[in-house]
């Protein structure tokens, strides 16, 4: 449709978008990176098995954790799998995670023959509801993953010292953070058994593909190491991807700060809007938005579905979309077991959207932006949400 000079008009219907597309693109090259890029270049690193990045790399992950041993791998799914396999999860076992998660997360449980055991999330921050995670324990329970999903943090102290009394191990995922996410003094990411990190394409640090394993265990590294060593490294990160981390983590702060203001004015600003509640985050704690999360609710929209709504706010530059589908509303019932009934999750599976991180950057005017889109589809629900 032909756009018009009516700033008011939603994009759909004609009108002005709110912003660009530019505004969300990902990932950045700025001049760090593209000095980093031709240094790779000159030197050929980027094609050698063996250089200095990687050991760069490791080096600075220990440091950020404070963890003794580091798996640098190939993916994010590939750090989770060895998570499991380094803690010895077999066939039978059950092992307890959130019913909304990543769908990796489910189906590298199942690949190894165990059980995933779904427990529901909690409203106020749609992460994984601690308060249930012992009723769903059994005899067979070997393992919990705990996921930070969409800028909420999981009170990762409560869930060891639950853990430790059902006498079980503690698996953080941690692909959608950064080192910049702390619980009070501690970098998340550095209390669990083991940990998982993400470089995936569109995280917040991005090699394209990539991921860490971090474990202070060394049982747990060993077992890793063991399975990955098969005269060369089974699933390893290449030298050139881990070199184009490095300019990343300099710039991390920076974009954390900016990520931050935005997220902060949102969350101001949307306790005028009752059809969108974003996430919220708990107290102390420092989170981090590779997604803000929300609860989006079709009836303040005149009847908008979430599909619908997505699609408008996109049409305005708003990187927005629908969340992750419930575990239990896409997989065969044979494949997991809960003991109790899942209504929260239920409603996420409906009722999620998210904010991409790259519009975050534009820290308060990306808010601004964000809530004069909102505006507009609100003002417009009526015709928007016409079939």
């Amino acid at each position: 449709m032909a756009t018009s000079n009516d700033p008011d008009l939603p994009a759909l219907l004609g009108g002005t978008p709110v912003c660009s597309s530019e505004t969300s693109e990902w990932p950045i090259c700025d001049e760090a990176l593209q000095q980093r890029f031709s240094e790779l270049i000159k030197s050929g690193d980027w094609g050698r098995y063996h250089g200095e990045y990687v050991t760069e790399l490791e080096d600075r992950l220990r440091s950020l954790y404070q963890l003794t041993n580091m798996q640098l791998v190939s993916s994010g799914t590939v750090a989770m799998e060895l998570a499991l396999r380094g803690l010895r999860v077999a066939p039978g076992d059950h092992v307890l995670m959130s019913a909304y998660d990543f769908k990796a997360n489910f189906v590298n449980v199942v690949q190894l023959e165990a059980i995933p055991i779904l427990i529901d999330i909690d409203e106020a921050d749609g992460q994984l509801d601690v308060e249930k995670i012992a009723a769903a324990a059994t005899d067979n329970t070997k393992a919990i993953i705990v996921s930070h999903l969409h800028g909420g943090l999981v009170d990762l102290s409560r869930v060891r010292s639950i853990a430790e009394e059902l006498e079980i191990a503690v698996i953080e995922d941690c692909c959608q953070l950064s080192s910049c996410a702390c619980d009070g003094s501690t970098v998340v990411g550095s209390q669990a058994d083991v940990s998982i990190l993400s470089f995936g394409g569109s995280k917040l640090l991005t090699s394209g593909r990539g991921g860490a394993v971090l474990t202070n265990r060394d049982d747990i590294a060993q077992r890793i190491k063991t399975y990955c060593q098969r005269g060369n490294l089974a699933y390893p990160l290449s030298e050139m991807q881990a070199a184009v981390l490095g300019p990343q983590y300099d710039s991390l702060s920076q974009r954390h700060r900016q990520r931050q203001e935005c997220v902060d004015a949102i969350r101001r600003g949307a306790t005028k809007h009752q059809g969108l509640k974003p996430f919220s985050c708990r107290e102390n704690a420092v989170a981090d938005y590779y997604k803000l999360g929300f609860w989006y609710d079709s009836q303040q929209f005149e009847g908008m579905s979430r599909e619908q709504f997505c699609e408008a706010m996109k049409a305005e530059g708003i990187p927005i979309d629908v969340g992750f589908p419930a575990l239990h509303r896409i997989h065969s019932k044979r494949r997991f077991q809960c003991v109790e009934e899942l209504p929260v999750a239920d409603r996420a599976h409906e009722q999620i959207v998210v904010l991409h991180h790259p519009f975050l950057l534009g820290a308060a005017p990306a808010a601004q932006q964000f809530f004069l889109a909102l505006d507009k589809l609100t003002r417009h629900a009526r015709i928007l949400s016409q079939p």
